[in-house]
């Protein structure tokens, strides 16, 4: 499989685990401002970190399970950035999933651009560098956010969630198939 394929793959999984939870839950997120979906993030991209460093785990979630994860929320969030959080899950499962699927689509189109500028200099990178970017992001993102959304020469917050996907993808692809 090449990039696009592998993406692709591991994109369907993400979306199948978004619709099978929407179903179980319904769009229950909408509640959530960015800035809870942020820290939600950094939870999960703290717990690979931590099973990166101390290879044990006393919960049975994998660091695949916690890349998904970051890709979901990262969706989410930037749903919620269009949208604004609501006081009530205020949208159907079917405009979720639109959502859902517009959002990773401009993600996507982001990484193939960066990937055929960059050459697939990703392949080369460890996985504990994707973890770190992501906290990185974060970071940033937390900033952000604590200037109320005003960058000066930076890209906002959508652009900051759309690399954390993208990394988790790269991650993905790696502990999927491989170097």
């Amino acid at each position: 499989m090449n990039t696009v394929e592998q993406f692709e793959h591991l994109i369907a999984s993400c979306r199948d685990l978004f619709a099978k939870k929407l179903q179980d839950y319904g769009p229950a997120w909408r509640i959530m401002r960015p800035v809870s979906l942020t820290d939600q993030i950094f939870i999960k991209a703290c717990r690979i970190r931590s099973l990166e460093i101390q290879k044990e785990a006393l919960i049975d979630d994998t660091i695949q399970s916690e890349f998904v994860g970051i890709v979901n929320y990262g969706v989410i969030a930037l749903i919620q950035l269009e949208l604004g959080y609501s006081e009530t899950p205020d949208i159907t499962q079917e405009k979720a999933l639109e959502l859902y699927d517009k959002h990773i689509t401009q993600t996507k189109e982001l990484m193939y651009a960066k990937n055929h500028d960059y050459n697939e200099a990703w392949r080369g990178m460890r996985i504990s560098s994707y973890t770190d970017l992501i906290l990185m992001k974060i970071n940033r993102t937390k900033q952000i956010e604590e200037n109320e959304g005003k960058t000066i020469v930076s890209e906002g917050l959508d652009a900051n969630y759309m690399d954390m996907i993208n990394y988790s993808l790269f991650a993905l692809i790696k502990l999927t198939y491989g170097e």
